[in-house]
């Protein structure tokens, strides 16, 4: 007995042809559109580097007074090499946890109290678990009128290393200005803090400053050509949906 082979396959509708390309088309300019962003991104970074290389390797200028501390902001001032000068408030410093290339430890924060009754917070720089307790460095703090230069950085509030600051428990994940001069009883302090710059001396000092990593991250062209990518496999398969379609049963 003879048969008659017919095909299995039925027809699209042209709805539902419609709503896969629309799908196609709507995935395509998301994906193109990501990319691009991400183009823009990167020449954003970029801009952004040569900006604050700039502001690390220029001269000192004074660091921001009373009257710009509310214009405060990282897109202006963050790196800005700055000169300061005031006595530490040594008996008020407060230790933040920090990774660095010497190892695990803790920035040392001082108030730096200045002529004008205003106060910043000085990173002066990092020590080791060991030195923790200042009884163990006291005799190399600086006393009287000081003068320095470093980099200003803007605060970090809320903590890091994925904790939450404790004021309560003296316990430190992030350099936030304004908890920490709650928590210390200081009033008119500057929004920011700033990064003690490396002092030359014949014998190595606690804390060592001049730690800053001025570092940001760009992956941005490995995201272009990832989204770019995806758009391109949209076309791909544009085109095998229509031969597919097109092919007789």
């Amino acid at each position: 007995m003879a048969s008659t082979s017919v095909s299995s396959r039925r027809p699209r509708s042209k709805a539902a042809a419609f709503f896969i390309a629309l799908a196609g088309a709507m995935l395509f300019a998301s994906f193109v559109s990501l990319g691009t962003w991400q183009v823009e991104r990167r020449a954003w970074k970029h801009e952004l580097v040569a900006r604050v290389e700039q502001r690390v390797h220029a001269p000192a200028v004074p660091a921001p007074g009373r009257d710009a501390w509310s214009r405060i902001n990282a897109a202006d001032d963050e790196y800005r090499h700055v000169a300061l000068a005031g006595r530490f408030a040594h008996d008020k410093e407060t230790l933040v946890q920090a990774v660095t290339a010497r190892g695990s430890g803790f920035w040392v924060l001082t108030p730096l109290q200045m002529a004008d009754g205003g106060s910043v917070l000085v990173n002066r720089g990092f020590v080791p678990p060991e030195l923790a307790d200042r009884a163990t460095r006291r005799s190399g703090e600086p006393a009287g009128d000081v003068s320095l230069t470093g980099l200003l950085r803007i605060t970090e509030p809320g903590g890091g290393f994925l904790r939450d600051n404790d004021p309560a428990g003296n316990r430190w994940f992030s350099r936030d200005v304004a908890a920490i001069a709650k928590a210390r009883g200081l009033n008119d302090v500057a929004p920011y803090f700033v990064d003690a710059a490396a002092v030359p001396q014949a014998a190595p000092t606690e804390p060592v400053g001049g730690l800053t990593v001025v570092a940001f991250p760009d992956h941005h062209l490995v995201y272009a050509l990832t989204w770019y990518a995806l758009a391109l496999m949209i076309v791909g398969g544009a085109w095998r949906f229509i031969r597919a379609d097109r092919r007789p049963g």
